[in-house]
């Protein structure tokens, strides 16, 4: 494969977790044969990178020649992702190579990786739009790190993350799952074949749209990650298994069932009590993975309140407006945009109400819908002054609330 010097250059990024194989399999796709003059940028949370030295002692690529560009003590998610831009962009000006293999850190979200070569980035001076385009989003998972995660009922990932991040390490490695074209199940060999089906089944309904292909050892035949013009913003975005079941509802399969994973939303037009579902959601059992979607905690009519579960951490908080708190043009704005928002009006309460998705193995679904419905306000609260409740989602800096990070 070759590209005219008129045409993007393609990229790929990898991400995953520390230790889920995407150094090895970097070095695997660059020592394997193929036609393309590869450049990497090499993205470590550390000090000295060394996945970067890893790269250069294992493929016929140099940091001397600029062929292998390090990023160390920083994030390309976050703090680094101007430098990631100035760099990107000094190697376009010589243009002496056809493909970009980007390693993220283990801790970074794909999101703003991808957003900032779509869009840019306002703090850089290199705008990579039309110099470079996206061409597949990769995610890496450790098969054997996920099964033992499922057996213990422990976090999915023992990542370590700087102090001053707020980001729990199983929400990193949610959002690894959820936003990619193509995902790689590494270190498959140490895992029995059943359950390989079991985890397969439950990425597949985290994550249905991406190509989920099978490791050891980080060996991928390079045409499936690099040149495959699968990556898409809008359609990874939306991708997700929670976004996916909120828009379209059940989308479950014979294999996902065959395995016990499976997925629902629970939807009412009433508030729940602040504290009783507070303490509802730091309980969630363990056979639920993951949790999405937002709901009205009464005497906060005000804002609507975001779930976000992933793994053993649980995080509740004010995420956003309902629309009935909106100026009326902004208003008819959106039910021109969304007639059946306006065909669920309530006349009193507008569009406030409960929209939450669950995804989990062997979930008992009605017993959890049971413990939720206690949760909702009763008649007789209905009537109650609700601004005497106490409300544990409202913190003095009105952050979420973390509920179980474990």
């Amino acid at each position: 494969m070759s590209t005219d010097n008129s045409d993007p250059i393609p990229v790929t990024v990898l991400s995953g977790s520390l230790g889920a194989g995407k150094t090895t399999t970097l070095n695997h796709v660059l020592n394997s044969d193929h036609e393309l003059d590869a450049a990497v940028l090499v993205n470590d949370m550390g000090e000295v990178n060394v996945d970067a030295d890893l790269v250069e002692q294992e493929s016929d690529l140099s940091q001397e020649d600029e062929e292998v560009i390090e990023m160390s003590n920083g994030c390309i998610c976050c703090r680094l992702r101007g430098d990631m831009l100035d760099e990107v962009g000094r190697l376009a000006e010589t243009r002496e190579f056809d493909y970009l293999l980007v390693e993220s850190s283990g801790i970074s979200e794909p999101i703003p990786v991808a957003q900032t070569f779509a869009q840019g980035f306002e703090d850089a001076s290199f705008d990579p739009t039309g110099v470079y385009g996206l061409d597949t989003m990769v995610s890496v998972v450790d098969a054997h790190s996920f099964w033992q995660g499922f057996e213990s009922g422990q976090v999915l990932t023992d990542d370590d993350l700087e102090p001053d991040d707020n980001r729990v390490p199983e929400e990193v490695l949610m959002d690894q799952i959820e936003f990619c074209d193509v995902l790689l199940l590494n270190k498959c060999d140490l895992v029995p074949d059943d359950e390989l089906d079991e985890i397969e089944a439950v990425i597949e309904t985290l994550q249905p749209q991406a190509e989920i292909i099978r490791t050891e050892h980080g060996e991928v035949a390079p045409e499936q990650i690099l040149g495959t013009g699968r990556f898409d913003f809008e359609q990874v975005s939306q991708s997700a298994g929670w976004k996916q079941e909120l828009q379209h509802g059940h989308h479950h399969d014979a294999a996902a069932e065959e395995h016990g994973v499976s997925s629902f939303v629970y939807e009412r037009r009433r508030p729940f009590h602040p504290e009783r579902i507070a303490r509802t959601l730091a309980e969630l059992p363990d056979s639920v993975i993951r949790a999405k979607g937002f709901f009205w905690s009464a005497g906060r009519e005000d804002v609507s309140m975001g779930l976000d579960k992933a793994g053993q951490s649980v995080r509740a908080g004010p995420k956003g407006q309902w629309i009935a708190t909106l100026p009326e043009p902004q208003q008819q704005r959106y039910f021109a945009a969304r007639p059946q928002i306006k065909e669920e009006w309530d006349d009193q309460w507008g569009d406030r109400g409960i929209e939450l998705v669950f995804i989990g193995r062997d979930v008992d679904e009605e017993q959890l819908v049971e413990r939720l419905d206690e949760c909702l306000l009763s008649d007789a609260e209905m009537d109650e002054d609700w601004s005497n409740y106490v409300d544990p989602f409202a913190p003095d800096l009105q952050e979420e609330l973390a509920l179980a990070d474990q």
